[in-house]
């Protein structure tokens, strides 16, 4: 049996989406704290959110480079299980939390790969996106994903111009442990469209099938 592909869907706005992301088997969810972003939203807003959620599907709180109080604020009114930061955080600074944490980073440029998850060793998860370092995703541009080093392809959280279209081809290629997408299932930046999540959830399990 091939082992299946976690799904995470970033950038969520609004409480319909995420209960209909939910009831398609979406695993987790993620909610951006960074105020430079069409899908920044106000911790009042995620809460409300969060709270309505079913069991079992993780809330993530994405950051850019924040201050220690916008992230310690985020925790104490929002439920959230999981910190993602997309900026150049220093390990120190992920880990003071308390929290699990994802690192983004950003293939663009980069020659060693292995060096740069080296340096995350604490992380849950490691992303890799298709921006350059320390920038912020949601560009909706792909990456060369054979330059992804075969020994760290199921560990990854793969992101980065993934939409219903290409989203089966990367998993066979790479098999990751997860894949994120935002302006892939998306009628504007921070509306998710209801028929492109449902064509994504196919599109994995037929990959998984395969």
């Amino acid at each position: 049996m091939n082992p299946r592909t976690r799904v995470k869907i970033c950038g969520i706005t609004r409480l319909e989406d995420a209960l209909e992301a939910a009831q398609l088997g979406v695993d987790a969810l993620g909610f951006v704290f960074y105020n430079k972003s069409p899908r920044n939203i106000d911790t009042k807003t995620a809460r409300v959110i969060c709270q309505q959620l079913p069991g079992f599907v993780t809330t993530t709180a994405l950051f850019l480079n924040p201050d220690e109080s916008l992230v310690r604020k985020v925790l104490a009114e929002v439920n959230i299980d999981c910190l993602q930061f997309h900026g150049t955080e220093s390990v120190e600074f992920c880990e003071s939390f308390g929290k699990p944490y994802i690192k983004a980073l950003g293939v663009e440029g980069v020659t060693d790969i292995v060096a740069l998850f080296e340096q995350y060793k604490s992380a849950r998860s490691i992303l890799l996106d298709s921006h350059a370092s320390g920038r912020a995703g949601g560009t909706g541009q792909t990456f060369d994903w054979s330059s992804i080093p075969e020994k760290l392809r199921q560990k990854i959280i793969l992101a980065g111009g993934l939409k219903p279209d290409n989203v089966a081809d990367a998993i066979q290629q790479i098999k990751p442990y997860a894949v994120d997408l935002s302006s892939g299932v998306e009628s504007a930046p921070g509306i998710k469209d209801s028929t492109l999540m449902v064509r994504l959830m196919s599109e994995i399990k037929r990959a998984d099938c395969d």
